[in-house]
C-alpha cells in the first residue's frame, strides 16, 4: 500500500479560488483504494461555509514553535467522497473573508500551515511515503523535510513532489522577514536555494528541494524553461528538467456531464445533441435578454478577467467581431478595465453581448451547455480547464496554442476532417479574429463538418482517469 498526502491551500468542495481547487478536490478519488491511500490536508478557513465546518470532527491539538513564537494547531477531519480530509485550525491565521489576501500575511500564514501539516502527521498516525505539495503556498514543505524534519525517524525517507499550477505566483518576500517567520538558518537563503533576485521565494525553495516536479501540461513544462514563460525561474527549470514532467489536468466527468448536470435545463449527449443542445441556447438567450435566434453564432467566455487570459486581444477586436451575426456571453470578474469594457459593450450592443460581472457555478454550466463556441485567447495557460469543459459539453473551443490549450485542443483540418476546435499561434488580435471568422464560416456554411467537430470533442476523454494513471507512474518511480 502506497501512502500519499496531498497538501494544498484549497480544494473543492471546501474552498475554491481557481483550478488548483478542482485538481486537489478531484484527483485523489481516482486512485485505486487497494493500492493507494491518498489523503488531503487543508487549512480550516473561517470563510468556509458552515455546511462543511459543521461536519468536521476534532482529532487533536498541540502547540508548535514557529521560529520564536508558540502557535496553537488544531486538527480536524472528515471523509468526503471516500477520501480522508484533514484540516489545520488556527483562528489567528485563517480568519478573514477570503483564503488569500495580503501577501505579507500569506507568507506567514503558509509558513505556519506547511510546518503544522508536517507536525500533525505523527499525531494523526499517518506516515505518507510521498508528500505531494501544490503551488507556492506549500513550497516550504520540501525544504522542511530536508531540514528540521529530516532528523526524526518518522520523516527520514519521506519523498516530496511539487506541482506548479501557475508559475506566475511564487510567494516572494524579503529574506529578513522570511528568516524571522520560518526560523530557517541563513544557509538556506542563497541563490542556489530559497533566495531569488534578493528576496526569499517559497516556490523556488520547493522546486530546489522536491524530489520531483510536475506541472499541469506537457507544453507548459517546456515553455517554462524559456525566459518568456519562466517568470524569472527559467534557469532553475532548465537545471531541474530531469525531474520535471507535465501531466495534463482532467475534469470530474461526474460533475461535468451534459446528460445529468442539474445546473442545465435540457440534457443531451453525443448521440442527440443535434436536437437537444439548441434548447439550452434558447433558454440562455431568454434568461440573459439576448436576441432570440437559433442560428446566431453564440460565443462563451468564462474566465478571470485578467491580462493573462488575452482580454487585451478581445478589447482590440470587439467592435469588429460584433459587426457579425454573433452573440457573446461573458461570465467572470477581474481587472476593473475589463469588467467595465464588457459592461460598455453590453450597453453598446444590446441583444448581442451579455456581461455577467460576477461568478456563478450554475451559470457557468449553462454557458458551456448553450454556446456554439468558447473563446480562450490566453497569453499563457498552464493547463486551463474551461476548454475541457467546453469539449465535454459539445461547445467548440477557439484557443491560442499555448500550454495546456495546445495539448488538449486539436486544430480543425478541413482536408483530413480531423480536429476538435480552432487555434491560432501568435499572440495577435487579428490572428484571433481571423480564426474566429474561420470558425463562423464552418458553423454557417458547413454545418455537417461543424457537428462532426462536436462529435469528436465530446468523444475525447479528459476525465481524471488518464491523469491519475500518470501520477501513479510518477509515484511508483519515486
Amino acid at each position: 500500500m502506497k501512502r500519499i498526502l496531498y497538501v494544498a491551500s484549497e480544494a473543492v468542495p471546501f474552498i475554491k479560488t481557481g483550478g488548483l481547487a478542482d485538481v486537489v478536490g478531484s484527483l485523489p478519488k481516482y486512485f485505486n483504494k487497494e493500492e493507494y491511500d491518498v489523503r488531503v490536508i487543508l487549512p480550516k478557513y473561517m470563510c468556509m461555509s458552515e455546511e462543511w465546518k459543521s461536519k468536521m470532527n476534532y482529532v487533536t491539538h498541540f502547540y508548535m514553535d514557529l521560529a520564536w513564537r508558540s502557535q496553537y494547531v488544531g486538527v480536524l477531519e472528515m471523509q468526503y467522497d471516500g477520501v480522508q480530509f484533514y484540516f489545520i485550525d488556527n483562528e489567528y491565521y485563517f480568519a478573514g473573508a477570503k483564503p488569500y489576501g495580503n501577501i505579507y500575511q500569506d507568507i506567514e500564514k503558509f509558513a505556519f500551515f506547511s510546518k503544522a501539516a508536517l507536525s500533525a502527521l505523527p499525531l494523526i498516525g499517518f506516515r505518507p511515503d510521498i508528500v505531494h505539495c501544490h503551488d507556492w503556498q506549500t513550497g516550504l514543505i520540501p525544504v522542511l523535510l530536508k531540514d528540521k524534519f529530516h532528523e526524526g525517524e518518522f520523516f527520514r525517507d519521506m519523498k516530496s513532489v511539487i506541482t506548479i499550477h501557475n508559475l506566475k505566483f511564487q510567494g516572494v518576500w524579503d529574506v529578513k522577514t522570511v528568516r524571522d517567520i520560518t526560523g530557517l538558518p541563513a544557509y538556506y537563503f542563497t541563490p542556489d536555494k530559497l533566495e531569488a533576485y534578493g528576496d526569499a521565494n517559497y516556490l523556488k525553495g520547493g522546486i530546489v528541494y522536491a524530489d520531483a516536479i510536475t506541472t499541469v501540461s506537457d507544453t507548459y513544462a517546456e515553455e517554462i524553461k524559456m525566459p518568456f514563460y519562466g517568470e524569472g525561474l527559467d534557469g532553475l527549470m532548465r537545471a531541474r528538467s530531469n525531474s520535471l514532467r507535465g501531466i495534463v489536468n482532467g475534469i470530474d466527468y461526474e460533475v461535468f456531464n451534459p446528460e445529468t448536470d442539474p445546473c442545465i435545463e435540457y440534457h443531451y449527449n453525443v448521440r442527440n445533441f443535434r436536437k437537444e443542445k439548441i434548447k439550452n441556447k434558447r433558454a440562455l438567450q431568454s434568461e440573459l435578454g439576448l436576441n432570440q435566434n437559433d442560428s446566431t453564432f453564440m460565443v462563451g467566455i468564462v474566465s478571470r478577467l485578467t491580462d493573462q487570459k488575452g482580454f487585451d486581444l478581445i478589447a482590440c477586436m470587439m467592435d469588429e467581431m460584433c459587426q457579425n451575426d454573433i452573440q457573446f456571453v461573458v461570465l467572470g470578474t477581474g481587472e476593473e478595465k475589463y469588467e467595465n469594457m464588457f459592461r460598455h459593450f453590453a450597453w453598446k450592443y444590446q441583444g448581442k453581448v451579455s456581461a455577467n460581472i460576477f461568478y456563478s457555478e450554475a451559470l457557468s454550466h449553462k454557458v458551456y451547455a448553450a454556446c456554439d463556441a468558447f473563446l480562450m485567447p490566453s497569453l499563457f495557460e498552464p493547463c486551463g480547464l474551461s476548454q475541457l469543459m467546453s469539449l465535454r459539453y459539445g461547445t467548440v473551443p477557439i484557443v491560442r496554442e499555448t500550454g495546456g490549450l495546445k495539448d488538449t485542443v486539436i486544430p480543425y483540418n478541413e482536408y483530413e476532417g480531423t480536429g476538435t476546435g480552432f487555434s491560432f499561434a501568435n499572440y495577435n488580435a487579428h490572428e484571433m479574429y481571423h480564426t474566429l471568422q474561420y470558425a463562423m464560416h464552418i458553423y454557417y456554411d458547413k454545418k455537417r463538418e461543424w457537428n462532426k467537430l462536436i462529435d469528436r470533442g465530446m468523444a475525447a476523454d479528459f476525465s481524471w482517469n488518464n491523469s491519475a494513471q500518470k501520477y501513479k507512474e510518477l509515484y511508483d518511480w519515486l
